[in-house]
C-alpha cells in the first residue's frame, strides 16, 4: 500500500479540490469510487487522516481525500481503474528500484539511520551509524524518488531492536554482532 499523491498532483489529474475536511465528512467506509463516466474505480476500505484507502481490482493505495469530489452517495475521481492501477505499479517499481546496497536510510523525520548494506532472500540489512547491523524485510521499507530509503522507525527505536535481539536467544537471525560483542 504506498500513498501516491505526489503524482496525481504532478500530473494534475485531481478533479476537486474541496477542504479535505469538507470532503471527509461525507466519505465513509464502503462507498463506491468512480471515474468521470461513472465506472468504477474502486470501494473505499478505510480513513487514514486525510487520506482515503481505496481497494481496486489489483490494489490497495492511500490516496489524499482532497483528490475526491462527493456526488450522489460516490467519490468521483480523475482517473480510470487502469490508470489508478498503473500509477500504483509505476509508483512501486519505482520505490521498489530504490531500495538497493548504498542507499541511505532514514527513519521517521527523515533523519538519517543507516546505510542499506546488502539485500537479500526478501531482507536488507542495515548498517546502522553506530556500526550495528539490523536485517529488515524490504516490505518494511519506501524507496524514495531521491535515491534513500525510508523506515518507519527511528534511531532509537533501531538501536533498541538491536539491542533486544542481541539479548535474544535467536539473536542471529535479526542482527549481526558488532566488534563490541566478546568472541569477536
Amino acid at each position: 500500500m504506498r500513498l501516491i499523491f505526489g503524482a496525481f498532483a504532478a500530473a494534475g489529474l485531481v478533479i476537486a479540490v474541496p477542504a479535505a475536511a469538507q470532503a471527509q465528512a461525507g466519505v465513509t467506509i464502503g462507498m463506491q469510487v468512480t471515474d468521470s463516466t461513472g465506472a468504477p474505480v474502486g470501494t473505499v476500505v478505510g480513513l487514514k487522516g486525510a487520506n482515503v484507502l481505496i481497494r481496486t481490482d489489483k490494489h490497495e493505495a492511500q490516496i489524499p481525500t482532497s483528490s475526491f469530489s462527493v456526488s450522489k452517495g460516490k467519490l468521483l475521481f480523475g482517473m480510470t481503474q487502469a490508470q489508478l492501477d498503473a500509477q500504483i505499479e509505476q509508483s512501486s517499481a519505482a520505490s521498489s528500484a530504490a531500495i538497493v546496497a548504498g542507499a541511505t536510510v532514514k527513519g521517521v523525520g527523515g533523519t538519517p539511520v543507516g546505510t542499506i548494506e546488502a539485500i537479500a532472500d526478501g531482507n536488507a540489512t542495515i548498517a546502522l551509524q553506530n556500526g550495528k547491523k539490523l536485517a529488515i524485510p524490504q516490505a518494511g521499507l519506501r524507496g524514495n524518488s531521491d535515491g534513500s530509503v525510508t523506515i518507519g522507525y527511528s534511531a532509537a527505536q533501531l538501536e533498541a531492536l538491536v539491542q533486544g535481539s542481541a539479548s535474544s536467544t535467536d539473536a542471529s537471525a535479526t542482527s549481526t554482532p558488532s566488534a563490541d560483542t566478546p568472541g569477536n
